[in-house]
């Protein structure tokens, strides 16, 4: 009668005498070494972002941060960021999966920077997608952004300066020297905000390299 242990159901063994059940993951049975594991890309064998890609969410993260700051919506900077970073075209589909968002937010979001000048739409031969890339010259997208913040924000802010001084210097019923000193705070603001614009005019219209120049003489009394 034979004494050998029975092998279980379902299980085999290789040439090492190991089923592949007990065999550790990753050897190989026929060499008896280890043999090499596919790792996705955009991670270490660790199953942790390498390098590279925390950088980029890193980037993403800080830049959706200042922009918040500034009164812009955080949706609005993670595409702007991502598209800068990544320094390529890409289409909806990417963005959405690259920073978990809706189709509907990410179309709202590439129209918003597109009017902003800073976000351009693109074609790739042989595919129908519309793809999008960032400006990558640094004080040309500087220099973009200030541009229309200025169109957004300070030039509606003296053209209603404007309108109400108009409405001020109109009444004849108010106290002299309260309308004078009114008028004064009105013309002191809307002439500090005139230098601000016509400053602006100067250097961002000659675009990036303008802005450079700015922050060079500017720095230098620093």
């Amino acid at each position: 009668m034979s004494t050998a242990a029975p092998t279980p159901r379902g299980s085999s063994s290789g040439p090492d005498g190991l089923s592949a059940e007990s065999r550790p993951v990753g050897f190989s049975a026929d060499s008896g070494q280890e043999s090499p594991q596919e790792v996705p890309l955009g991670s270490s064998t660790t199953g942790e972002p390498d390098g590279l890609e925390h950088s980029r969410d890193t980037f993403i993260t800080h830049w959706a941060e200042m922009g918040s700051s500034w009164g812009v919506p955080r949706s609005v900077a993670e595409v702007h960021a991502l598209l800068f970073i990544e320094g390529r075209a890409m289409c909806a589909d990417e963005i959405m999966d690259r920073l978990q968002v809706s189709r509907g937010s990410v179309s709202m979001t590439l129209r918003t920077l597109a009017d902003w000048g800073i976000v351009t739409k693109t074609r790739q031969r042989g595919d129908r997608k519309e793809y999008f890339e960032a400006e990558q010259d640094v004080w040309n997208l500087l220099s973009l952004i200030v541009r229309a913040r200025k169109r957004r924000e300070l030039e509606p802010l003296l053209a209603a300066l404007d309108e109400t001084r108009q409405a001020a210097n109109g009444d004849t019923t108010a106290n002299a020297a309260e309308l004078r000193a009114h008028l004064a705070r009105l013309d002191s603001m809307h002439d500090a905000l005139q230098r601000l614009d016509r400053l602006s005019d100067r250097f961002i219209g000659r675009g990036g390299k303008g802005l450079d120049v700015a922050v060079r003489l500017l720095s230098s009394f620093l």
